[in-house]
């Protein structure tokens, strides 16, 4: 449905690195399989967003977020071939490490 660029301090921290990447797909699109550990937190937005993550490697895989609670996000990283999938906005760019440049395609350019 869309991929979002975060940059806020807790995706940075999640992730080891200035921004992390979600895709975001319909609930009804998306089925998990095997065990996860979960990991709830509030969000910049104050809503809580649970984090789905490999018990055995500790890599996020997706999560739920409150504040849309009809998606999932998945990490971009657990694609096996994520070379198509590019970013359509970015959100929290206050938080924006100054020596990351982004082009981002319009959603509608698809």
């Amino acid at each position: 449905m869309k991929v979002s660029i975060c940059h806020c301090r807790e995706c940075q921290r999640r992730t080891g690195s200035a921004f992390g990447v979600a895709v975001f797909y319909g609930a009804g699109q998306v089925t998990a399989a095997g065990n996860h550990k979960a990991f709830l937190r509030r969000g910049e937005s104050g809503k809580e967003l649970e984090f789905r993550f490999c018990p055995c490697c500790g890599s996020t895989v997706y999560w739920l977020p409150e504040f849309r609670p009809n998606l999932v996000a998945i990490a971009l990283g657990c694609f096996e071939d994520p070379s198509g999938i590019e970013p359509t906005q970015s959100v929290y760019e206050a938080m924006q490490f100054p020596w990351v440049s982004l082009c981002l395609r319009s959603e509608g350019s698809h």
